[in-house]
């Protein structure tokens, strides 16, 4: 009897020992539902089985390929891929990971390049961030908006003073392909050094060349530290390139919500519009007009609503967008320019015309407009150049006018001897942005007929000399001018002396400027 009672307890304590062991098992033990590959297309998949899967969720292939759920259809799921198909099949399993696609987030992202997903390109190591959001996240409520005050500098003489650009405004690039769009929004990434903004390139469907040689621009005029680049190439599937500005706007909505002012260039939207259109055929949605699904606006604006200044109470942080589009031929009316078109505050028309004339940047000042950005330009740049874009876009129909014409009166050749000096004067090469206090004094300079009598090649020089004495020589009114103040009589005469004397002009005229 003894020897059966200690049996039993040893029986005992072996099934507590057991039933300890199987509630520590317990928790790590989970379902996971898996589904079978029916379909692959190129750059699609369609699966059977996943009956309670959720729309953009995060979906792993075997071989570790990542899909996200884009079609939730009756009978099977439609999934975007965002890796390469080789090796996925029909027949092949798929598991869910029952989260909705999302990116890392965070500081560590800075001077970083990554894809769509969040995966290094820059060979410099995993990133390890504390945080994750998902690439898709509703746009601020209206409330919690605040009206933009400050603007954002370009650094580009002709975008500063004539269509100026706001922190948290949405200013569209458009123009023929080839023309300096993306010259503009690199000089406006570059312009932000040591402004206290940060940056985010994100290249949708780009050659990979262009994006290495940009990169390489980057480091030279040392805009990587604050940029990070978010790539999804042309050699990619149309997935990447679909998710790249969800994905880019979600790293650069933390730092608007920390505070911070963003900048965010989407680098081509017509490009991403065709790899949804190719999605979605491929997906069997109906077609619509130039087989766009009939939501493409939708893609869109919910995209670019994310960019805002939000109130003091939310951090005060803006995020200020600058999308690129192409069009063709220049057709400004077709059917992805007008929807952004209608979407955004303003846009910069990249004339190829300008541009094959070699008046760089070949903004055309006529057709590009700010709704928002006027407010927040400096009290300088209303006071210097508050009637010159109105008087350029005259001077510009004029000179078309004047080639039929022989015989001018004198008001109207003294126009247009103004208008071809303006115009020289907004010349700027690439990657040269100009601070503020240089651009003012440049640009009062030309208003108040300096250049009227200078020769056009000696007008490049001259401009060179009066940057040079006034950023040399009128520091505390440099200082006024970045700072926002009002430019007084004084500061304004004081500037024009100082511009005479540099280009070497009396007050009755030219002296020895031909010298």
């Amino acid at each position: 009897m003894e020897k059966r009672s200690e049996l039993q307890e040893l029986i005992d304590d072996t099934f507590t020992v057991f039933n300890g062991v199987l509630n520590e098992i317990k928790p790590v033990l989970k379902s996971s539902e898996v589904g079978t590959v029916s379909y692959v297309g190129r750059g699609i998949a369609r699966v059977q089985g996943l009956s309670g899967v959720k729309s953009e969720e995060l979906i792993r292939f075997s071989g570790g390929v990542l899909g996200m759920v884009f079609n939730l259809d009756p009978e099977e799921v439609g999934i975007i891929l965002l890796d390469e198909s080789k090796g996925l099949k029909a027949g092949s399993t798929v598991r869910r990971t029952e989260r909705v696609i999302d990116v890392p987030v965070g500081n560590e992202l800075r001077g970083r390049v990554i894809d769509a997903v969040g995966r290094p390109l820059d060979g410099l190591g995993p990133i390890h961030t504390k945080k994750r959001r998902p690439i898709e996240e509703e746009a601020p409520a209206i409330m919690d908006r605040s009206p933009v005050t400050s603007p954002l500098q370009t650094g580009i003489k002709v975008i500063d003073a004539l269509i100026p650009i706001g922190r948290g405004q949405r200013e569209l690039i458009l123009g023929d392909r080839q023309t300096g769009k993306t010259a503009i929004a690199a000089d406006t990434i570059i312009n932000q050094k040591d402004k206290d903004v940060l940056c985010i390139y994100c290249s949708i469907g780009q050659r990979s060349s262009s994006v290495a040689k940009l990169l390489a621009d980057f480091r030279k005029h040392n805009a990587a530290d604050y940029t990070t680049v978010v790539v999804a190439s042309g050699e990619d599937p149309p997935g990447m390139k679909f998710i790249a500005p969800y994905a880019a706007t979600t790293m650069a909505e933390y730092f608007m919500e920390q505070g911070q002012d963003v900048l965010i260039v989407y680098d081509d939207l017509t490009r991403h519009a065709r790899a949804y259109r190719e999605l979605s055929l491929l997906l069997r949605r109906p077609p619509g007009r130039e087989a766009y699904p009939g939501d493409i606006f939708y893609i869109h604006s919910r995209l670019l609503e994310r960019s805002t200044h939000l109130k003091e109470d939310l951090g005060g942080g803006s995020l200020t967008a600058l999308p690129i589009i192409e069009t063709e031929a220049q057709n400004v009316s077709a059917y992805i320019p007008t929807n952004l078109i209608s979407i955004t505050d303003g846009q910069i028309y990249v004339s190829p015309d300008l541009f094959q004339k070699g008046l760089l940047p070949a903004v055309e000042v006529g057709r590009s407009v700010s709704r928002v950005g006027g407010k927040t330009q400096f009290p300088s740049y209303r006071a210097v150049a508050g009637d010159l874009r109105l008087s350029y876009s005259q001077f510009e129909e004029l000179e078309k006018f004047a080639r039929f014409s022989t015989r001018l009166d004198e008001s109207t050749r003294k126009a247009l001897e103004r208008g071809r000096r303006v115009r020289e004067v907004l010349k700027q090469s690439q990657y040269q942005p100009l601070p503020v206090s240089e651009q003012i004094a440049v640009l009062l300079a030309v208003t108040e007929g300096l250049f009227d009598d200078l020769p056009i090649d000696k007008i490049s020089g001259a401009e060179s000399k009066i940057r040079k004495a006034v950023s040399e020589r009128l520091c505390d009114i440099c200082t006024k001018i970045e700072n926002g103040e009002k430019l007084s009589d004084e500061d304004r005469y004081e500037i024009i002396t100082f511009a005479r004397e540099a280009i070497g002009i009396g007050e009755e005229g030219a002296s020895d400027a031909d010298d």
